[in-house]
């Protein structure tokens, strides 16, 4: 068990790898490593400092993060409906230089709506 206020150092090599499938259990930080990537990825961008010993990141054209999800009563748009439209928008955007970042998409959705969206 870790101590309070520690840490665990994280690396990422995606390589020529262009998807990271991130599993673990719950409480296990993989949303934290994801918006960490996320926000190095930016700051990189930017031209700042990366909280890293050695990092080599490529130009990116856009970074993209779906995270956290809620409904959109206003539109009539179901929690599982708004990630689907920001899915959907993230797919029709992104290249194969931009970064994109998806956490836990469906997780507030039924089995049986999971598998029957899968077939789509």
């Amino acid at each position: 068990m870790l101590q309070p206020n520690s840490f665990v150092c994280n690396d990422c090599d995606l390589g020529e790898t262009n998807v990271w499938i991130v599993t673990g259990p719950n409480m296990g930080g993989k949303s934290t490593f994801l918006r960490q990537n996320a926000l190095i990825v930016i700051l990189a961008q930017a031209g700042s400092f990366v909280p890293a010993q050695s990092a080599m990141i490529g130009v990116v054209d856009r970074v993209f993060a779906r995270i956290g999800a809620s409904d959109n009563l206003v539109q009539h748009q179901s929690t599982f409906m708004s990630e689907m439209l920001e899915t959907a928008f993230i797919l029709a955007q992104a290249t194969d230089k931009s970064f994109v970042v998806v956490d836990e998409i469906g997780k507030n959705s039924t089995l049986w709506v999971n598998n029957r969206a899968s077939y789509y």
